[in-house]
This record gives structure tokens, sequence and C-alpha cells, in this order.
């Protein structure tokens, strides 16, 4: 069976301080996470939990990949970037030109994340977490939407995107020039595979369409480290 999407996980110097941060900001409520870091919880069973792991590095360069959060109405927008504000976010400068209507924010961790100005097609059958925008070859977005099995909503350009049959937040690369890898990235997927299948063929599957297995190896919660074509981290956990 196919692995699914379980977790975005950042690593972060603060995880409570963080989790705190993201659960205000998209009103997701904290939770107990099954291995004891924390986490928040999306507010349906279809989407992705968020979990904040220990890491003493500090966050060097900018991000291989970043949350758009979406509007309703211009209204809905300035009350998102003023909530976030208020919970510590400080407004970015990379490279946003002054006739962009999205707005470039940092988390108190340092992370970029985006508020797209509403009225935006592309995000339209979305959610809050729009997209996770992330720098990366047209390849990789093919490999993900093999790995997930989430089909190709865009591919143009040597711009890929997928999204889960559901719907839900879209996946994104932006193709070339993809940004240096600087040091272990601060976000990365966590795939899970349902009770009673077969992880051994699934990561068998997953290397057979172009993922390694990072040095890092298997860590005590079952989780194996492996790395996608682009270099990127990402875990799969044993079933449970």
């Amino acid at each position: 069976m196919t692995s699914q999407l379980f977790a975005i996980c950042f690593h972060a110097t603060r995880p409570e301080g963080l989790a705190r941060f993201w659960s205000g900001v998209l009103g997701w409520e904290l939770a107990d996470d099954p291995d004891h870091d924390v986490a928040i919880l999306p507010p349906d069973t279809t989407g992705f939990r968020i979990r904040f792991l220990p890491s003493r590095e500090p966050k060097a360069g900018r991000n291989r990949a970043h949350f758009d959060l979406t509007s309703t109405t211009p209204e809905d927008q300035r009350q998102t970037v003023a909530r976030a504000l208020e919970l510590g976010a400080t407004h970015i400068d990379v490279g946003q030109l002054p006739h962009e209507g999205h707005v470039v924010l940092a988390d108190p961790d340092g992370n970029e994340f985006c508020v797209i100005e509403a009225g935006n097609k592309f995000l339209a059958d979305t959610g809050f977490i729009g997209a996770l925008a992330c720098d990366g070859t047209r390849e990789v977005g093919y490999f993900w939407s093999e790995a997930l099995r989430w089909p190709l909503v865009w591919d143009r350009d040597q711009e890929t995107a997928i999204q889960a049959p559901s719907g839900g937040t879209k996946i994104t690369w932006g193709g070339p020039p993809v940004a240096p890898k600087t040091g272990t990235n601060r976000l990365h997927f966590e795939l899970a595979l349902p009770a009673g299948a077969d992880w051994a063929a699934e990561v068998d599957r997953l290397t057979s369409l172009g993922a390694t297995r990072s040095e890092t190896g298997e860590d005590d919660g079952g989780r194996l480290s492996m790395l996608d074509p682009d270099g990127n981290e990402f875990a799969v956990r044993r079933p449970r």
C-alpha cells in the first residue's frame, strides 16, 4: 500500500513555542504526539499534522519550502497578517516587488511564509494552507506525484504541483534555478503506512522511483531517513 503524507515536520530551536505560534495562526489544536514530540492537528482527518522536532542547529539561508496561506478577502489577509505579527512573526524582504499582493513573513524561528492575496485562482480549491511551495526540479515533482500517488495539477515551464485526490493543500516546485542546499532542511515530509502494510516493500518502491537511503538510517521511533531525487530529507515510519 502507498505511503500517506503523515506530517510536515519543522526542525525548531524551541519546538513548544513554534507549535503555539502555528497553532494560533492556523487555528489548529495542539496535540500529544505519538512519539512525545510537539504537534498540531488539522481541523479534519484528511489533512496532515505538523510536527515540531527539537534541533540545536540555527537556521542557515532561506528554507527550501514554505507555506502559502490563503485569504478570502483583503480584510481576511490583513487579519491573518496582524494575528501572525501579534504572535511573534516579522516582516521580511525576500525580493518581493512592491506591486505584488502577497505579504512575506517569518515565524519566530525564522521560517519564511507568505500570506497570499484574495482571489488567487491557483489556490482557489485548497484550504487555509494553500500550498507548501518548494524549490525543486521538475523531476522531483514527478517523483512525489508517484510516491504519494497524488496527481499532477500543474506541469508547465519546469514548474510542477501535486494535490491529493481529495483536495486540500497543494505541494509545488518552482523549477530551476533551485536554491542551494545548506545543511539539513528545516522542513521535511514524514510518510506513514497503514497498519499491516509491507514497510520494506514500500521502501523498495520509493527507491525504485529515485529515492535513496540517507546515512542517518532508522531512528528509535521506527522512522527511516531517506532522500528524494533533489537530496531533500524525508522519513518513512513503520506501520503501527
